[in-house]
């Protein structure tokens, strides 16, 4: 529970009798294991283990005692028959179990962040010797949840004065950390605390001793935990600890044991229970004598869609009350405690940057796996350096090899070094191109990275891919290699047929023959009941390597001895983005196994665009801080604002003192200002405005330095009277011809257009020539990229892309521009603009117009069928084409169209693999070469760039020009300094943007919208019908869904009717998987189909209000998914409800499961219709069904 499972530190395995009988131990998902004798040992012991207890009667692991000064005394693991694979120990359990429900973005699965790592001491750092001490005193005659009764019992015996920091550590059978103790310290003293500290270093310990010394004084402690899984898994620890009479359960679904002394429950109901407690619409008996609120995961602070209800519950809470925050590492953990003392009350901050584990950092290449970091670990690995790649790839030794010129690479290093790092925009003599051509070259293989893992014992391994084809296609890849051996393909085959017994339907039936090579995927698409399994094969060995979207860091129990990061970048909806640095520690901490491995293992992989330069930037980044995500919203403005209900009868002569019970607007602005965003920029804005301004008045003083009145004055006094003349009369004259050049460029380029048109026109229907784009980034740096031509995008009749380009006006020609570009663009007539496509070497798909290409050859892929009856290579690469999610990413853009590309897929990998690389292709098969016109605009332009030159020349033999050029040498410096100063400049800007003091201006917009929706009046403060439904439900626009289920159309739909329309209202993020052929999904009803369109009127009603107070709280409804759940309501079974089906299995049980959670709700919500109630409740309990039931737990 605690995540400090060194074997001398774990508690003892529970298989006496006494415990079998006071509470049954259940494997998490319950598939595995159903009694005490079947149920493996979590951790290795030095107990008795008889045949009996082991998890396969017929094949027994070999056991080994070993005894380690770093570890137990005795250790028991288990060794299979090849040393490659020798790692076969259950995995430690860490803070966070659970998924939340996530959106599905291209692939990419977004979800609530974990605890990630930190690289930087921070304010407590732990020593060495005060860590991971064994306690040769252990007590291991006893259970913990019996020395937690004992010490229960002494405090009703000698009182609760006797509670002290040894007493609570006297109830583990280990040593606590240090920081743990402090930690413990402070709450005893009546502080709230904030603990900061890396991911499974032991915080929940804790929260645990603060719930043992409530428990022993008789009152009340709150666990919150931000997923309902993670609740879920809190509540069966403490029961274990505490006893099924002492622990309760509350969250959405669940219900269990409400008053009891440590109740576990989700984050936003705690919410909900704090608005209940300072006297709002719902009744309830709110914080009733509670002591103590645990805050798990309090770094979801910075959650966009979340983040306000942590901020909430600190503001809202009573002062009497403690408050435990448990963080990941933070940059800014002291704000935080700053923040919380100021509005709360006293409250101490306890760090601990020390990892249990420490991590190595690896980079993977096709040829090598080498450390990432030099030895001292400040700086990249020079073996992993562009230069030193290319050297290697080339077979000549690199100079830095060599031991005479040590001192000379030392002193280079020195002038290239950038943060910690090798700046890639500064390897010298390489070009961008050669810098992408080294990175493509070093790519490796899933194979190849897979075997030095294997090879250098480093499994098991989590991989990190960051889309769910990517992980199932990594799957099938490694379908026949064998990671298993014949024993552990035994207990896989042993535990997917009991899985397979008892949760029939959640089988994955295309991925049972990785697992059974002890390979498999878990991401979003998957069903939860299968992630379970996968989840726990893994940590019992058997399962070598799992292939992950980035959601498995988010909360679940795998730990592994490796980490593997595929990219440092990933897709979102609309374009893809690099990796955050808290992001990448989050996936790292995912390695390293406490106990069980001396070190984990982090493995880089090498990417077509990214590199170890990127890698190393991105690492010595470090943590970012919390930053405030408070928003308003319509459920916070009714339950501050909300005072009499109108439908409460009231005497007449209390009318005004009734309508006067709630909070005036005065008193919620006082709450809503107390937001951690608000005190961030209280103190930090004054700062940052006063280092802004500074940096402005030291840029306008460069700036008028190098102007060129500046550079005149300078000239001036430097050189001699004649020396200056000549100077300036040869500046002017370059200047005039550089102006002359650029317009010979100018036509040249039009002229090359005009001349590419007919040439595209010719190989519409033939051959499928090869051609070379050319392009220049954000950052200025020149790209080429081969590809082979597909078409014309207009001529690609009722495909996607030509309704695409037709139909979005990013698309649109001659979007911008100056007056002068469009102008020259008018005089040329016969340059007409269009968007074509082609197939780079890269594997990913290019739209572009004539600007962007810069040559044609005559040879290409010859458009004939492969064999006879096969299609035509144009027809076959228009269909996979096709078959993408037309997503593009904008590479460029001009004043005559842009430069778009979006990735292939695994189909189209065989056609780029042959497009031939540019230096073997001649320059006598360039079709622009063969035109006079062309030809002549070319040369023309070159001869004009000749004289430029030469005149650059002349001005370099000038006379005075030595002592001209140290002026423009000056200058140049000066510029780079304007540049960093313009770049710290912009952080800073950001920096303020960020603290922005916020909440109210959105408060007030929103009350604007109830109260003119007549939901709240905000001036008598009445809250009406529609206000408290508003005010109660949960949901993304609370007063969207309360105008839904208040409707009387409801009341005419039948159950499964109902379950439609609901659903309608949360699929936002569901979505059909373009590569599921033949795929469907069922239509909802004609009834349903009415229904929502006549929400749909209402839904713009909402939305035009919304949009005239500046409201932007989503409205969502789409019945496109509706006839799946109208299906599943009415009784169709899960395999006939997939059979077919255009969308993942773990989207749909996600949607049923969404549709449920607020089906549940209506019978709870004040003023509904009761038939509506009974409805709800009715479709409710039919669609909870297997294998939907189990998604709750």
């Amino acid at each position: 529970m605690y995540n400090q499972t060194d074997p001398q530190r774990h508690p003892l395995p529970k298989i006496s009798p006494a415990m079998t009988t006071r509470r049954p131990i259940l494997s998490p998902t319950g598939f595995l294991s159903s009694s005490t004798s079947h149920r493996p040992l979590p951790f290795p012991h030095i107990h008795t283990l008889s045949l009996s207890q082991s998890p396969l009667l017929f094949c027994i692991p070999k056991s080994i005692l070993s005894q380690s000064p770093n570890r137990s005394l005795y250790q028991l693991s288990y060794k299979s028959p090849n040393p490659l694979f020798s790692q076969l120990s259950d995995a430690e359990e860490e803070e966070e179990d659970g998924e939340e429900e996530e959106e599905d973005y291209d692939d990419d699965d977004e979800e609530a962040a974990d605890e990630y790592d930190d690289v930087s001491p921070d304010e407590f750092q732990q020593s060495e010797d005060e860590s991971e001490i064994p306690d040769v005193s252990t007590r291991h005659e006893e259970f913990k949840w019996q020395r937690v009764e004992k010490l229960c019992n002494e405090v009703k015996q000698f009182g609760k004065e006797i509670i002290d920091v040894d007493e609570l550590a006297s109830v583990y059978d280990f040593r606590i950390d240090k920081f743990q103790r402090l930690a413990i310290e402070a709450f005893l003293r009546g502080s709230s605390v904030v603990v900061s500290a890396p991911t499974s270093s032991g915080k929940t310990l804790i929260a645990e001793a603060a719930a043992v010394a409530t428990v022993a004084r008789r009152k009340r402690l709150f666990y919150t935990t931000p997923l309902k899984a993670l609740s879920n898994q809190k509540f069966r620890e403490f029961r274990e600890t505490f006893g099924d009479d002492n622990v309760g359960l509350l969250t959405g679904d669940s219900v269990i044991n409400k008053d009891a002394q440590v109740l576990v429950m989700t984050t936003e109901i705690l919410r909900n229970m704090l608005y209940q407690s300072v006297g709002m619409v719902s009744s309830g008996d709110g914080l009733f004598h509670v002591n103590v609120i645990v805050l798990d995961e309090v770094h979801y602070l910075s959650d966009i869609s979340r983040g306000t209800v942590w901020e909430e519950i600190v503001i809202y809470c009573p002062k009497e009350v403690q408050l435990i925050c448990l963080s990941a590492t933070a940059a800014n953990a002291d704000e935080l405690v700053g923040w919380i003392s100021q509005i709360h009350g006293k409250t101490e901050l306890v760090t601990s940057s020390r990892r249990p584990v420490p991590l190595t950092w690896h980079f993977s290449t096709k040829t090598s796996l080498l450390p990432l970091l030099d030895e001292k670990g400040k700086r990249m690995n020079r073996k992993l350096s562009l230069n030193y790649l290319q050297l290697s790839a080339s077979g000549v030794k690199s100079y830095r090899d060599n031991a005479s010129r040590r001192r000379i690479s030392r002193r280079r290093d020195n002038d290239i070094r950038y943060n910690n790092t090798v700046s890639v925009s500064e390897q010298p003599h390489l070009s961008k191109n050669d810098i992408n051509a080294i990175r493509r070259s070093q790519v490796p293989q899933v194979i190849d990275t897979l075997w030095h893992l294997k090879s250098r014992d480093m499994l098991p391994a989590i991989w990190f891919i960051f889309n769910r084809r990517g992980c199932d296609a990594a799957v099938q890849y490694l379908e026949e290699c064998n990671l298993l051996d014949e024993c552990e393909v035994s207990e896989v085959e042993l535990a997917l047929k009991r899985f397979s017994i008892q949760y029939p339907d959640a089988v994955r039936e295309t991925a049972v023959k990785g697992l059974i090579r002890g390979v498999a995927a878990h991401h979003a698409g998957c069903l939860p009941l299968w992630k379970s399994f996968i989840e726990e094969l893994f940590q019992r060995g058997l399962v070598k390597v799992v292939f992950a979207t980035e959601t498995l860091a988010a909360g679940i129990n795998m730990p592994a001895r490796t980490a593997v990061i595929s990219s440092l970048s990933r897709r979102t909806a609309s374009e893809r983005i690099k990796l955050s640095s808290n992001e990448l520690f989050q996936m790292a901490g995912r390695a390293g196994r406490r106990g069980i491995d001396e070190n984990g293992h982090v493995v880089l992989v090498q990417a077509s665009y990214e590199g170890a330069e990127e890698c190393c930037k991105l690492l010595f980044t470090g943590v970012e801080p919390l930053v405030s995500q408070f928003t308003a919203s319509y459920g916070m403005v009714l339950n501050l604002l909300s005072g009499t209900k109108v439908t409460r009868k009231i005497i007449e002569s209390d009318d005004m003192k009734a309508l006067r019970a709630g909070r005036t607007l005065e008193e919620a602005r006082k709450l809503i200002e107390q937001s951690f965003g608000n005190y961030v920029g209280s103190n930090v804005m004054l700062a940052a405005e006063e280092e802004l301004t500074r940096i402005q008045k030291e840029i306008e003083m460069l700036t008028s330095e190098i102007s060129d009145d500046a550079i005149d004055r300078k000239s001036r006094k430097l050189l001699s009277g004649m020396a200056y003349k000549e100077i300036v009369d040869l500046q002017e004259e370059l200047r005039v011809e550089k102006r002359l050049r650029t317009d010979m460029r100018g036509r040249m380029e039009l002229k090359r257009m005009s001349v590419l048109r007919p040439l595209l026109n010719e190989f519409e229907n033939g051959l499928l020539p090869f051609l070379c784009l050319q392009y220049k980034d954000s950052e200025g740096v020149e790209h080429v990229v081969p590809a082979v031509y597909l078409g014309k995008v207009n001529s690609l009749d009722g495909s996607k892309l030509k309704n695409m380009v037709t139909a979005n006006d990013d698309f649109a020609l001659i979007a911008g521009g100056t007056e002068s570009n469009v102008r020259d663009l008018k005089t040329h007539q016969d340059v007409e603009s269009s968007y074509y496509v082609a197939l780079g070497s890269d594997n990913s798909w290019y739209l572009f117009t004539e600007k962007w290409i810069k040559t044609i050859y005559r040879i290409g892929f010859p458009n004939v069928p492969l064999a006879q009856g096969d299609a035509l290579p144009r027809e076959l690469m228009k269909t996979l084409l096709d078959k993408e999610e037309m997503q593009w990413e904008k590479l460029a853009d001009s004043e005559i169209g842009g430069l778009w590309c979006t990735e292939g897929s695994l189909e189209t990998w065989s056609w780029s693999l042959n497009v031939p690389v540019l230096n073997s292709l001649s320059e006598d098969d360039e079709v622009l070469h063969m035109s006079p016109a062309y030809h002549e605009a070319f040369q023309c332009y070159k001869e004009q760039r000749n004289k430029v030159a030469r005149l650059k020349k002349k001005i370099a033999r000038a006379h005075g020009f030595k002592e001209y050029k140290k002026i423009i040498d000056m200058t140049r410096l000066t510029e780079e300094k304007i540049k960093r100063l313009e770049a710290r400049s912009n952080r800073l800007t950001d920096r303020i943007e960020q603290i922005e003091p916020s909440g109210w201006k959105e408060f007030l917009q929103i009350s604007n919208v109830i109260h003119e929706t007549r939901a709240l009046d905000i001036n008598t403060h009445v809250i009406y019908p529609l206000g408290e439904t508003a005010a109660t439900i949960r949901g993304e626009n609370e007063l969207w869904l309360a105008m839904v289920v208040r409707n009387k159309i409801l009341l005419d739909l039948k159950p499964a009717q109902l379950a439609a329309t609901c659903a309608s209202l949360v699929s936002e993020g569901i979505k059909v998987r373009s590569w599921k052929n033949n795929g469907y999904i069922y239509e909802p009803s004609t009834t349903v189909t009415k229904v929502v369109n006549f929400l749909d009127e209402q839904r713009n009603c909402l939305l035009q209000l919304q949009e005239k107070h500046g409201v932007e709280i989503p409205c969502s409804l789409d019945s496109q998914f509706s006839g799946m759940v109208e299906a599943w309501a009415s009784g169709l079974t899960w395999r006939e409800l997939m059979m077919d089906c255009a969308l993942d299995e773990g989207d749909v049980a996600r949607l049923l499961r969404r549709t449920i959670d607020l089906l549940v709700q209506i019978p709870k919500l004040p003023d509904i219709d009761h038939q509506l109630q009974t409805n709800a409740k009715t479709v409710s309990n039919v669609m909870d069904r297997p294998p939907i039931s189990e998604l709750s737990g």
